[in-house]
């Protein structure tokens, strides 16, 4: 038993050691950042929670929390009700599934910078060629220039993207369903809806509850796919709280400002996925 317990601590403290060097401690750096007016270098002094006080008057940072969290509730509902409706494709007897399962995860493994310049040309380009020679006026402008409807083109490749991800955890939570319910069901006369109303759906409980706590955690986060897009434009209409902690505090000189404000947009994140984890699991439990 000795041996065993040696071993099993050989293998979690040189990983504990990592997590806390390059995880734990600069977080802990940054909250200390968050207390003083560091620009990044140089000298700096203790300016207690004034930087938390002036947050809350900052126009640019309320305006980038509501794109962030419009963004990320859209982007969230429709990933995850395109995935379950793809996963239910996938999970039922049709030729090729292996190979449709396969076509669907490439874009989640493929880098967002890359296919973000991709989706960059063909909004700024070929959409609007296509639309000039149909005739439909709303194809043939650039949506990535226009303020109010940029961000569509942000959440257009999030879905694209993300939602090999999805599919796959919902694909492994009908595969855990038993054929013998359905069979009763079927016995039972019940249609294909009420086979998902009160079969499908109630068993596969836990696994939405993932996908949508990790859905919304990441796109919360967004960064890469407007970097890679909008760079926040047009003007500051598609910024997020990610790009502008990262503006502001590597590029801006508001190094301990933006600090605090990765500080506050961490407790928001862990609020927000703590609450979805209640009321989701709740629902499980009441199944």
């Amino acid at each position: 038993m000795k041996k065993t317990s040696s071993v099993f601590y050989w293998m979690t403290i040189p990983a504990f050691i990592l997590f806390f060097a390059f995880h734990t401690l600069p977080a802990l750096q940054g909250i200390f950042y968050s207390f003083t007016n560091y620009i990044g270098f140089g000298d700096y002094s203790f300016v207690g929670f004034k930087n938390y006080i002036n947050l809350l008057n900052d126009g640019r940072a309320f305006d980038a929390y509501i794109f962030t969290f419009k963004f990320a509730i859209v982007t969230t509902i429709i990933v995850n009700i395109l995935s379950l409706l793809v996963a239910l494709g996938l999970n039922s007897k049709i030729r090729f599934k292996n190979t449709f399962r396969a076509v669907y995860f490439v874009p989640y493994m493929l880098s967002i910078l890359v296919v973000g310049y991709i989706f960059n040309h063909i909004f700024t380009f070929i959409i609007p060629q296509l639309g000039s020679q149909l005739g439909i006026g709303i194809l043939s402008k650039n949506i990535l220039g226009n303020m109010d409807l940029a961000w569509i083109g942000v959440v257009i490749l999030a879905v694209w993207n993300s939602s090999g991800f999805n599919i796959l955890l919902y694909l492994s939570g009908l595969q855990t369903v038993p054929d013998e319910l359905y069979e009763v069901a079927k016995i039972d006369g019940a249609d294909k809806w009420n086979q998902f109303k009160h079969i499908t759906f109630p068993l596969i409980a836990p696994f939405l509850t993932i996908n949508i706590v990790i859905s919304m955690r990441g796109f919360l986060m967004v960064f890469d796919h407007i970097m890679a897009l909008t760079q926040g434009g047009p003007g500051q209409a598609t910024e997020s709280i990610t790009l502008l902690i990262y503006n502001g505090g590597f590029m801006g000189g508001e190094f301990a400002y933006q600090t605090a404000n990765a500080v506050v947009f961490l407790f928001v994140v862990l609020a927000i996925s703590f609450f979805q984890l209640k009321i989701l699991q709740k629902r499980e439990v009441d199944y």
